[in-house]
Protein backbone atom coordinates (compact mmCIF):
# COMPACT_ATOMS: atom_id res chain seq x y z
CA UNK A 1 0.00 0.00 0.00
CA UNK A 2 1.66 3.25 -0.87
CA UNK A 3 1.46 6.57 1.37
CA UNK A 4 -1.40 7.92 -0.75
CA UNK A 5 -3.31 4.89 -0.10
CA UNK A 6 -2.84 4.62 3.17
CA UNK A 7 -3.73 8.02 3.82
CA UNK A 8 -6.71 7.66 1.80
CA UNK A 9 -7.82 4.77 4.16
CA UNK A 10 -7.27 7.15 7.01
CA UNK A 11 -9.95 9.55 5.35
CA UNK A 12 -12.29 7.23 4.55
CA UNK A 13 -12.18 5.21 7.67
CA UNK A 14 -12.57 7.87 10.06
CA UNK A 15 -14.83 9.75 7.73
CA UNK A 16 -17.35 6.63 8.10
CA UNK A 17 -16.70 5.93 11.57
CA UNK A 18 -17.73 9.01 12.96
CA UNK A 19 -20.68 8.71 12.04
CA UNK A 20 -21.17 5.68 13.37
CA UNK A 21 -19.62 6.43 16.76
CA UNK A 22 -21.86 9.74 16.73
CA UNK A 23 -24.74 7.44 16.41
CA UNK A 24 -23.93 5.02 19.06
CA UNK A 25 -22.37 7.35 21.65
CA UNK A 26 -25.27 9.65 21.76
CA UNK A 27 -27.27 6.88 22.14
CA UNK A 28 -25.61 6.48 25.18
CA UNK A 29 -26.08 10.25 26.56
CA UNK A 30 -29.83 10.52 25.52
CA UNK A 31 -30.58 10.07 29.65
CA UNK A 32 -27.83 12.41 30.86
CA UNK A 33 -28.73 14.98 27.61
CA UNK A 34 -32.29 14.90 29.14
CA UNK A 35 -31.88 15.29 32.41
CA UNK A 36 -29.58 18.32 32.27
CA UNK A 37 -30.39 20.28 29.17
CA UNK A 38 -33.45 22.74 29.53
CA UNK A 39 -36.58 22.43 27.30
CA UNK A 40 -39.29 24.95 27.19
CA UNK A 41 -41.39 23.77 23.74
CA UNK A 42 -40.38 20.01 23.69
CA UNK A 43 -41.34 17.20 26.57
CA UNK A 44 -37.86 15.42 27.91
CA UNK A 45 -38.62 12.21 25.90
CA UNK A 46 -40.27 13.95 22.92
CA UNK A 47 -37.18 15.95 23.05
CA UNK A 48 -34.56 12.66 23.02
CA UNK A 49 -36.36 11.33 20.31
CA UNK A 50 -36.39 14.25 18.16
CA UNK A 51 -32.16 13.99 18.50
CA UNK A 52 -32.27 10.84 17.53
CA UNK A 53 -35.10 10.84 15.15
CA UNK A 54 -34.60 14.37 13.32
CA UNK A 55 -30.71 13.36 12.89
CA UNK A 56 -31.73 10.07 10.70
CA UNK A 57 -34.56 11.88 8.60
CA UNK A 58 -32.42 14.13 7.26
CA UNK A 59 -29.48 11.71 6.66
CA UNK A 60 -31.79 9.23 4.97
CA UNK A 61 -33.61 11.91 2.95
CA UNK A 62 -30.24 13.07 1.53
CA UNK A 63 -28.13 9.98 1.54
CA UNK A 64 -28.89 9.11 -2.14
CA UNK A 65 -28.78 13.05 -3.16
CA UNK A 66 -25.24 12.92 -1.38
CA UNK A 67 -23.58 10.66 -3.50
CA UNK A 68 -24.68 12.16 -6.63
CA UNK A 69 -23.46 15.11 -5.77
CA UNK A 70 -20.03 13.32 -4.63
CA UNK A 71 -19.44 12.00 -8.11
CA UNK A 72 -20.31 14.83 -10.24
CA UNK A 73 -18.50 17.48 -8.42
CA UNK A 74 -15.46 15.76 -6.80
CA UNK A 75 -15.45 12.82 -4.29
CA UNK A 76 -12.77 14.61 -2.44
CA UNK A 77 -14.20 17.84 -2.62
CA UNK A 78 -17.95 16.81 -1.62
CA UNK A 79 -16.14 14.84 1.71
CA UNK A 80 -14.08 18.03 2.50
CA UNK A 81 -17.48 20.01 2.91
CA UNK A 82 -18.98 16.85 4.64
CA UNK A 83 -16.04 16.58 6.99
CA UNK A 84 -15.83 20.05 7.60
CA UNK A 85 -19.47 20.66 7.89
CA UNK A 86 -19.76 17.19 10.64
CA UNK A 87 -17.06 19.08 12.93
CA UNK A 88 -18.53 22.52 13.21
CA UNK A 89 -22.10 20.72 13.56
CA UNK A 90 -20.46 18.59 16.64
CA UNK A 91 -18.65 21.86 17.92
CA UNK A 92 -22.93 23.40 17.82
CA UNK A 93 -23.87 20.31 19.52
CA UNK A 94 -21.53 20.09 22.43
CA UNK A 95 -22.16 23.56 23.71
CA UNK A 96 -26.13 23.44 22.68
CA UNK A 97 -27.80 25.65 25.55
CA UNK A 98 -31.35 24.22 25.25
CA UNK A 99 -32.98 20.81 24.22
CA UNK A 100 -34.28 22.36 21.29
CA UNK A 101 -31.26 24.19 19.86
CA UNK A 102 -29.50 20.60 20.48
CA UNK A 103 -32.44 19.08 17.74
CA UNK A 104 -31.71 22.07 14.98
CA UNK A 105 -28.23 21.31 15.37
CA UNK A 106 -28.39 17.27 14.78
CA UNK A 107 -30.55 18.31 11.84
CA UNK A 108 -27.63 20.12 10.43
CA UNK A 109 -25.01 17.17 11.49
CA UNK A 110 -27.27 15.22 9.39
CA UNK A 111 -26.99 17.08 6.31
CA UNK A 112 -23.25 16.88 6.40
CA UNK A 113 -23.57 13.22 7.26
CA UNK A 114 -25.44 12.61 4.30
CA UNK A 115 -22.16 13.70 2.20
CA UNK A 116 -19.12 11.02 4.51
CA UNK A 117 -21.44 7.83 4.48
CA UNK A 118 -21.64 7.42 0.80
CA UNK A 119 -18.39 9.04 -0.11
CA UNK A 120 -16.16 7.05 1.97
CA UNK A 121 -16.41 3.95 -0.13
CA UNK A 122 -16.39 6.03 -3.25
CA UNK A 123 -12.89 7.29 -2.15
CA UNK A 124 -11.23 3.70 -2.00
CA UNK A 125 -13.03 2.78 -5.50
CA UNK A 126 -11.44 5.47 -6.80
CA UNK A 127 -8.25 5.06 -5.52
CA UNK A 128 -7.74 1.36 -5.60
CA UNK A 129 -8.06 -1.12 -8.42
CA UNK A 130 -8.30 -5.09 -8.62
CA UNK A 131 -7.44 -7.17 -5.41
CA UNK A 132 -6.05 -4.15 -4.00
CA UNK A 133 -9.49 -2.75 -3.99
CA UNK A 134 -10.69 -5.75 -2.20
CA UNK A 135 -8.19 -5.61 0.36
CA UNK A 136 -8.93 -2.13 1.42
CA UNK A 137 -12.69 -2.73 1.50
CA UNK A 138 -12.08 -5.62 3.96
CA UNK A 139 -9.81 -3.18 6.05
CA UNK A 140 -12.20 -0.52 5.84
CA UNK A 141 -15.19 -3.37 6.86
CA UNK A 142 -12.73 -4.08 9.98
CA UNK A 143 -11.85 -0.52 11.18
CA UNK A 144 -15.49 0.39 11.48
CA UNK A 145 -17.14 -2.87 12.60
CA UNK A 146 -13.85 -2.22 15.08
CA UNK A 147 -15.28 1.49 15.94
CA UNK A 148 -18.99 0.54 16.42
CA UNK A 149 -17.84 -1.73 18.71
CA UNK A 150 -16.00 -0.08 21.45
CA UNK A 151 -17.93 2.91 21.14
CA UNK A 152 -20.35 2.35 23.62
CA UNK A 153 -18.24 1.47 26.31
CA UNK A 154 -16.10 5.00 25.26
CA UNK A 155 -19.41 6.75 25.04
CA UNK A 156 -20.34 5.14 28.63
CA UNK A 157 -16.89 6.39 29.74
CA UNK A 158 -17.22 10.07 28.29
CA UNK A 159 -20.76 10.63 29.80
CA UNK A 160 -20.24 9.34 33.22
CA UNK A 161 -16.76 11.23 33.83
CA UNK A 162 -16.43 13.79 31.74
CA UNK A 163 -19.99 15.18 30.48
CA UNK A 164 -22.14 14.04 27.66
CA UNK A 165 -21.05 17.39 25.77
CA UNK A 166 -17.63 14.91 25.12
CA UNK A 167 -19.83 12.40 22.83
CA UNK A 168 -20.39 15.40 20.48
CA UNK A 169 -17.01 17.24 20.62
CA UNK A 170 -14.87 13.83 20.33
CA UNK A 171 -15.82 14.05 16.54
CA UNK A 172 -13.75 17.47 16.38
CA UNK A 173 -10.01 15.82 16.58
CA UNK A 174 -10.97 13.25 14.27
CA UNK A 175 -12.34 15.30 11.64
CA UNK A 176 -9.08 17.12 11.87
CA UNK A 177 -7.14 13.73 11.27
CA UNK A 178 -9.43 12.81 8.28
CA UNK A 179 -8.85 16.52 6.58
CA UNK A 180 -5.15 15.92 7.11
CA UNK A 181 -5.46 12.86 5.26
CA UNK A 182 -7.61 13.77 2.56
CA UNK A 183 -4.58 16.47 2.18
CA UNK A 184 -1.81 14.63 2.07
CA UNK A 185 -2.35 12.51 -0.75
CA UNK A 186 -5.79 11.48 -1.77
CA UNK A 187 -6.69 12.27 -5.37
CA UNK A 188 -9.47 14.43 -6.84
CA UNK A 189 -11.90 11.89 -8.97
CA UNK A 190 -15.42 12.23 -10.52
CA UNK A 191 -17.38 9.87 -12.17
CA UNK A 192 -17.51 10.05 -15.97
CA UNK A 193 -20.87 10.76 -17.90
CA UNK A 194 -22.22 12.14 -14.45
CA UNK A 195 -24.27 15.23 -14.84
CA UNK A 196 -25.50 18.03 -12.72
CA UNK A 197 -29.08 17.11 -12.73
CA UNK A 198 -29.90 16.42 -8.90
CA UNK A 199 -33.56 15.82 -7.73
CA UNK A 200 -33.79 18.51 -5.05
CA UNK A 201 -37.54 17.81 -5.20
CA UNK A 202 -37.50 14.47 -4.37
CA UNK A 203 -35.01 15.21 -1.37
CA UNK A 204 -37.24 17.78 0.26
CA UNK A 205 -40.36 16.10 -0.18
CA UNK A 206 -38.60 13.12 1.49
CA UNK A 207 -38.13 15.51 4.16
CA UNK A 208 -41.51 16.26 4.52
CA UNK A 209 -42.74 12.86 4.54
CA UNK A 210 -40.21 11.42 6.83
CA UNK A 211 -40.34 14.78 8.93
CA UNK A 212 -43.92 15.78 9.08
CA UNK A 213 -44.98 12.78 9.74
CA UNK A 214 -42.94 11.61 11.99
CA UNK A 215 -42.78 15.14 14.01
CA UNK A 216 -46.40 15.65 14.19
CA UNK A 217 -47.35 12.00 15.31
CA UNK A 218 -44.51 12.87 18.64
CA UNK A 219 -45.88 16.42 19.10
CA UNK A 220 -49.46 15.81 18.88
CA UNK A 221 -48.85 12.68 21.26
CA UNK A 222 -47.12 14.88 23.90
CA UNK A 223 -50.00 17.58 23.61
CA UNK A 224 -52.41 15.17 23.94
CA UNK A 225 -53.71 16.10 20.34
CA UNK A 226 -54.41 19.58 21.03
CA UNK A 227 -51.34 21.07 19.34
CA UNK A 228 -52.73 22.53 15.79
CA UNK A 229 -48.99 22.59 14.20
CA UNK A 230 -49.06 19.19 14.55
CA UNK A 231 -51.70 18.26 13.27
CA UNK A 232 -50.50 20.45 10.23
CA UNK A 233 -47.34 18.35 10.03
CA UNK A 234 -49.15 15.15 9.44
CA UNK A 235 -51.44 16.79 6.87
CA UNK A 236 -48.03 18.10 5.11
CA UNK A 237 -46.70 14.71 6.14
CA UNK A 238 -49.38 12.86 4.10
CA UNK A 239 -49.60 15.05 1.43
CA UNK A 240 -45.67 14.71 0.22
CA UNK A 241 -46.28 10.62 0.41
CA UNK A 242 -49.03 10.36 -1.72
CA UNK A 243 -46.62 13.73 -4.00
CA UNK A 244 -43.30 10.76 -4.15
CA UNK A 245 -44.75 7.91 -6.53
CA UNK A 246 -46.11 10.27 -9.07
CA UNK A 247 -43.04 12.26 -8.56
CA UNK A 248 -40.59 9.70 -8.89
CA UNK A 249 -42.26 8.48 -12.08
CA UNK A 250 -42.15 11.83 -14.03
CA UNK A 251 -38.90 13.39 -12.86
CA UNK A 252 -36.11 13.09 -15.45
CA UNK A 253 -33.58 12.05 -13.06
CA UNK A 254 -35.66 10.76 -10.24
CA UNK A 255 -33.99 10.17 -6.65
CA UNK A 256 -35.51 7.06 -6.31
CA UNK A 257 -36.00 5.25 -10.22
CA UNK A 258 -39.29 3.08 -9.36
CA UNK A 259 -38.60 0.60 -12.04
CA UNK A 260 -35.75 -0.76 -9.40
CA UNK A 261 -39.08 -2.47 -7.17
CA UNK A 262 -40.37 -4.19 -10.54
CA UNK A 263 -37.57 -6.61 -9.57
CA UNK A 264 -39.53 -8.30 -6.74
CA UNK A 265 -36.23 -9.45 -4.72
CA UNK A 266 -35.11 -5.92 -4.63
CA UNK A 267 -38.62 -4.96 -3.63
CA UNK A 268 -38.72 -7.50 -0.96
CA UNK A 269 -35.49 -6.83 0.39
CA UNK A 270 -35.82 -3.00 1.20
CA UNK A 271 -39.26 -3.99 2.36
CA UNK A 272 -37.58 -6.25 5.28
CA UNK A 273 -34.93 -4.07 5.83
CA UNK A 274 -37.62 -0.83 6.82
CA UNK A 275 -39.23 -3.65 8.92
CA UNK A 276 -35.78 -5.16 10.59
CA UNK A 277 -33.59 -2.10 10.80
CA UNK A 278 -36.58 -0.04 12.08
CA UNK A 279 -37.53 -2.48 14.94
CA UNK A 280 -33.22 -2.55 15.69
CA UNK A 281 -32.66 1.24 15.78
CA UNK A 282 -35.77 1.99 17.80
CA UNK A 283 -35.44 -0.09 20.03
CA UNK A 284 -31.18 0.60 20.60
CA UNK A 285 -32.92 4.39 20.97
CA UNK A 286 -35.37 4.23 23.49
CA UNK A 287 -33.83 0.85 25.43
CA UNK A 288 -30.93 3.01 26.10
CA UNK A 289 -33.14 5.93 27.83
CA UNK A 290 -35.12 2.80 29.67
CA UNK A 291 -32.27 1.14 31.32
CA UNK A 292 -30.51 4.32 32.78
CA UNK A 293 -33.81 6.41 33.23
CA UNK A 294 -36.03 4.06 34.33
CA UNK A 295 -34.03 0.79 35.69
CA UNK A 296 -30.94 3.08 37.11
CA UNK A 297 -28.37 1.31 35.53
CA UNK A 298 -24.88 3.45 35.87
CA UNK A 299 -23.86 4.97 31.93
CA UNK A 300 -20.98 2.75 32.29
CA UNK A 301 -22.99 -0.12 33.02
CA UNK A 302 -25.70 0.75 30.12
CA UNK A 303 -22.66 0.54 27.72
CA UNK A 304 -21.10 -2.50 28.24
CA UNK A 305 -24.05 -4.57 28.26
CA UNK A 306 -24.54 -4.09 24.69
CA UNK A 307 -20.65 -5.04 24.05
CA UNK A 308 -22.20 -8.82 22.77
CA UNK A 309 -24.06 -7.45 20.05
CA UNK A 310 -21.13 -6.01 18.45
CA UNK A 311 -18.61 -8.74 19.46
CA UNK A 312 -20.53 -11.54 18.15
CA UNK A 313 -20.99 -9.14 14.52
CA UNK A 314 -17.68 -8.72 14.65
CA UNK A 315 -16.23 -12.04 14.65
CA UNK A 316 -19.12 -14.24 12.54
CA UNK A 317 -20.43 -11.53 9.93
CA UNK A 318 -17.76 -12.77 7.49
CA UNK A 319 -18.52 -16.60 8.76
CA UNK A 320 -22.22 -15.92 8.13
CA UNK A 321 -21.55 -14.41 4.76
CA UNK A 322 -19.21 -16.99 3.09
CA UNK A 323 -22.09 -20.06 4.40
CA UNK A 324 -25.10 -18.15 3.13
CA UNK A 325 -23.14 -17.34 -0.27
CA UNK A 326 -22.80 -21.46 -0.42
CA UNK A 327 -26.68 -22.40 1.02
CA UNK A 328 -28.38 -19.39 -0.01
CA UNK A 329 -29.77 -16.47 2.56
CA UNK A 330 -33.30 -17.13 2.84
CA UNK A 331 -32.85 -19.29 6.10
CA UNK A 332 -30.71 -16.67 7.60
CA UNK A 333 -33.02 -13.32 6.83
CA UNK A 334 -35.68 -15.78 8.26
CA UNK A 335 -33.91 -16.69 10.89
CA UNK A 336 -32.05 -13.52 12.28
CA UNK A 337 -35.14 -11.37 12.28
CA UNK A 338 -36.92 -13.82 14.72
CA UNK A 339 -34.47 -14.77 17.07
CA UNK A 340 -34.00 -10.63 17.61
CA UNK A 341 -37.63 -11.04 17.87
CA UNK A 342 -37.46 -13.49 20.81
CA UNK A 343 -34.64 -11.73 22.80
CA UNK A 344 -37.06 -8.94 22.70
CA UNK A 345 -39.77 -11.19 23.70
CA UNK A 346 -37.67 -12.24 27.03
CA UNK A 347 -36.83 -8.44 27.75
CA UNK A 348 -40.52 -7.55 28.01
CA UNK A 349 -40.92 -9.97 31.01
CA UNK A 350 -38.58 -7.69 32.80
CA UNK A 351 -39.75 -6.86 36.33
CA UNK A 352 -39.72 -3.32 38.42
CA UNK A 353 -37.44 -5.36 40.95
CA UNK A 354 -34.56 -6.07 39.15
CA UNK A 355 -31.71 -4.94 40.40
CA UNK A 356 -29.66 -1.88 37.99
CA UNK A 357 -26.03 -2.52 37.96
CA UNK A 358 -24.25 0.70 39.27
CA UNK A 359 -20.85 0.12 37.70
CA UNK A 360 -17.93 2.69 38.54
CA UNK A 361 -14.59 2.25 37.95
CA UNK A 362 -13.85 4.12 40.91
CA UNK A 363 -15.82 1.72 43.24
CA UNK A 364 -14.09 -2.14 41.53
CA UNK A 365 -16.92 -4.16 43.57
CA UNK A 366 -19.93 -2.37 41.39
CA UNK A 367 -18.16 -3.48 38.31
CA UNK A 368 -19.41 -7.14 38.86
CA UNK A 369 -23.21 -7.24 37.57
CA UNK A 370 -25.41 -8.36 39.69
CA UNK A 371 -27.41 -11.79 38.84
CA UNK A 372 -30.52 -9.92 37.52
CA UNK A 373 -28.39 -8.20 34.63
CA UNK A 374 -27.19 -11.66 33.64
CA UNK A 375 -30.97 -12.87 33.22
CA UNK A 376 -33.09 -9.85 32.52
CA UNK A 377 -30.93 -8.63 29.85
CA UNK A 378 -28.08 -10.58 28.86
CA UNK A 379 -29.97 -12.98 26.56
CA UNK A 380 -31.92 -10.50 25.30
CA UNK A 381 -28.27 -8.62 24.28
CA UNK A 382 -27.37 -12.50 23.07
CA UNK A 383 -30.04 -12.73 20.90
CA UNK A 384 -29.75 -9.38 19.40
CA UNK A 385 -26.25 -10.19 18.20
CA UNK A 386 -26.46 -13.28 16.99
CA UNK A 387 -29.68 -12.21 15.25
CA UNK A 388 -28.50 -9.22 13.60
CA UNK A 389 -25.43 -11.32 12.63
CA UNK A 390 -27.28 -14.09 10.78
CA UNK A 391 -28.55 -10.82 8.98
CA UNK A 392 -26.37 -8.12 7.65
CA UNK A 393 -24.01 -10.15 4.96
CA UNK A 394 -27.08 -12.14 3.74
CA UNK A 395 -29.24 -9.46 3.17
CA UNK A 396 -26.44 -6.93 1.68
CA UNK A 397 -25.52 -10.06 -0.80
CA UNK A 398 -29.51 -10.52 -1.84
CA UNK A 399 -29.73 -6.62 -2.02
CA UNK A 400 -26.74 -6.74 -4.76
CA UNK A 401 -27.45 -9.49 -6.57
CA UNK A 402 -31.06 -7.99 -7.49
CA UNK A 403 -29.92 -5.43 -9.25
CA UNK A 404 -28.24 -4.46 -12.18
CA UNK A 405 -24.24 -3.52 -11.47
CA UNK A 406 -24.42 -0.25 -13.51
CA UNK A 407 -27.18 0.69 -11.01
CA UNK A 408 -25.31 -0.56 -7.74
CA UNK A 409 -24.07 2.43 -6.11
CA UNK A 410 -27.63 3.55 -6.40
CA UNK A 411 -29.75 0.81 -5.44
CA UNK A 412 -26.56 0.10 -2.04
CA UNK A 413 -27.56 4.12 -1.36
CA UNK A 414 -31.76 3.47 -1.69
CA UNK A 415 -31.40 0.81 1.02
CA UNK A 416 -28.86 2.48 3.12
CA UNK A 417 -31.58 4.70 3.57
CA UNK A 418 -34.51 2.94 3.87
CA UNK A 419 -32.73 1.74 7.11
CA UNK A 420 -32.40 4.73 8.22
CA UNK A 421 -35.63 6.35 7.52
CA UNK A 422 -37.59 3.38 9.42
CA UNK A 423 -36.65 5.10 12.84
CA UNK A 424 -38.25 8.14 12.44
CA UNK A 425 -41.28 6.72 11.32
CA UNK A 426 -41.82 3.55 13.84
CA UNK A 427 -40.14 5.64 16.64
CA UNK A 428 -42.98 8.43 16.35
CA UNK A 429 -45.78 5.29 16.49
CA UNK A 430 -44.26 3.65 19.46
CA UNK A 431 -43.29 7.09 21.36
CA UNK A 432 -47.11 7.07 20.92
CA UNK A 433 -47.64 3.59 22.29
CA UNK A 434 -45.27 4.44 25.47
CA UNK A 435 -46.43 7.77 26.40
CA UNK A 436 -50.17 6.68 26.05
CA UNK A 437 -49.81 4.03 28.22
CA UNK A 438 -47.25 5.68 30.49
CA UNK A 439 -49.51 8.19 31.11
CA UNK A 440 -52.71 6.68 31.27
CA UNK A 441 -51.30 4.53 34.15
CA UNK A 442 -50.01 7.78 35.96
CA UNK A 443 -53.25 9.55 35.82
CA UNK A 444 -54.99 6.25 37.32
CA UNK A 445 -52.66 6.14 39.76
CA UNK A 446 -52.74 10.21 40.93
CA UNK A 447 -56.50 10.74 40.36
CA UNK A 448 -55.51 13.46 37.67
CA UNK A 449 -56.24 13.09 33.42
CA UNK A 450 -53.43 11.74 31.34
CA UNK A 451 -53.97 14.67 29.08
CA UNK A 452 -53.36 17.14 32.17
CA UNK A 453 -50.77 19.44 31.13
CA UNK A 454 -49.23 19.80 34.26
CA UNK A 455 -49.06 16.63 34.63
CA UNK A 456 -46.78 16.10 31.46
CA UNK A 457 -44.13 18.71 32.38
CA UNK A 458 -43.83 17.11 35.54
CA UNK A 459 -43.13 13.45 35.04
CA UNK A 460 -41.67 12.14 31.17
CA UNK A 461 -41.69 8.16 30.35
CA UNK A 462 -38.72 6.13 30.68
CA UNK A 463 -37.05 9.04 32.48
CA UNK A 464 -36.31 9.19 36.54
CA UNK A 465 -39.30 11.79 38.30
CA UNK A 466 -38.27 14.78 40.01
CA UNK A 467 -36.09 14.49 42.77
CA UNK A 468 -38.86 16.72 45.04
CA UNK A 469 -41.34 13.69 44.02
CA UNK A 470 -42.71 11.97 47.01
CA UNK A 471 -41.35 7.96 47.01
CA UNK A 472 -45.55 7.08 45.71
CA UNK A 473 -44.86 8.75 42.86
CA UNK A 474 -41.46 7.76 41.61
CA UNK A 475 -42.40 3.90 42.21
CA UNK A 476 -45.84 4.96 40.24
CA UNK A 477 -43.37 6.09 37.72
CA UNK A 478 -40.76 3.29 37.05
CA UNK A 479 -43.58 0.93 37.21
CA UNK A 480 -45.56 2.72 34.49
CA UNK A 481 -42.15 3.60 32.37
CA UNK A 482 -41.77 -0.07 32.79
CA UNK A 483 -45.20 -1.24 31.32
CA UNK A 484 -45.00 1.59 29.07
CA UNK A 485 -41.21 0.18 27.37
CA UNK A 486 -43.39 -2.89 27.58
CA UNK A 487 -45.09 -2.56 25.29
CA UNK A 488 -43.15 -0.83 23.43
CA UNK A 489 -40.86 -3.97 22.80
CA UNK A 490 -43.77 -5.86 21.47
CA UNK A 491 -44.16 -3.62 19.18
CA UNK A 492 -40.82 -3.54 17.52
CA UNK A 493 -40.68 -7.52 18.37
CA UNK A 494 -44.08 -7.42 16.12
CA UNK A 495 -42.23 -5.75 13.12
CA UNK A 496 -38.92 -7.99 13.47
CA UNK A 497 -41.69 -10.98 13.05
CA UNK A 498 -43.29 -9.56 9.84
CA UNK A 499 -39.74 -8.65 8.12
CA UNK A 500 -38.88 -12.60 9.00
CA UNK A 501 -42.20 -13.14 7.21
CA UNK A 502 -41.40 -10.56 4.58
CA UNK A 503 -38.32 -13.00 3.93
CA UNK A 504 -39.31 -15.85 3.90
CA UNK A 505 -42.35 -15.55 1.86
CA UNK A 506 -40.73 -12.84 -0.48
CA UNK A 507 -37.65 -14.82 -1.08
CA UNK A 508 -39.16 -18.31 -1.46
CA UNK A 509 -37.27 -18.64 -4.88
CA UNK A 510 -33.75 -17.58 -4.08
CA UNK A 511 -30.94 -19.88 -5.51
CA UNK A 512 -27.96 -20.18 -3.22
CA UNK A 513 -25.79 -17.70 -4.56
CA UNK A 514 -22.44 -18.24 -5.57
CA UNK A 515 -19.59 -17.05 -2.85
CA UNK A 516 -18.95 -12.86 -3.63
CA UNK A 517 -17.18 -9.72 -1.87
CA UNK A 518 -21.11 -8.91 -1.11
CA UNK A 519 -21.64 -12.08 0.35
CA UNK A 520 -18.77 -11.52 3.09
CA UNK A 521 -18.81 -8.19 3.61
CA UNK A 522 -20.73 -5.90 5.84
CA UNK A 523 -23.88 -4.10 5.15
CA UNK A 524 -24.31 -0.47 4.77
CA UNK A 525 -27.46 -0.56 6.30
CA UNK A 526 -25.57 -2.04 9.67
CA UNK A 527 -24.17 1.08 10.30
Amino acid sequence: MTKRQRWTMVAAILGSSIVFLDGTIVNVALPKIGQELPASLFGVLEGQTYVNSGFLAVLAALLILGGAISDRYGRKRVFSIGLIGFGATSVLCGIAPTLEALVVFRLLQGAAAALLVPGSLALITATFDGAARSRAFGVWASATSASTLFAPVLGGLLVQYISWRVAFLINVPLVLVALLGLARGVPESVREGAHGRFDWLGSIDVILVVGGLSFGLIRGQQKAWADPVAWAAIAVGLVAMALFPVLMARRRDPLVPLELFRNRRFAVINLSTFLIYGALYVFLGFSSIFVQGTLGYSVVAASVIGLPVGIILSVASTKVGAVAGRVGPRSFLVAGPLIMAGGLLWFARIPPSTTPWLADFAQPATLVPPASTLIDLLPTMLAFGIGITLVVAPLTSTLMSSIPVARAGLGSAINNAISRVGQPLIGALVFIAITGSFYTEIATATGTRADDPTLRETVSPLNPPPKSASPELAEAVKVASIDAFRLAVLVSAGLLILGAAANGLGLHDVDAMERSPEATGDSPSAA
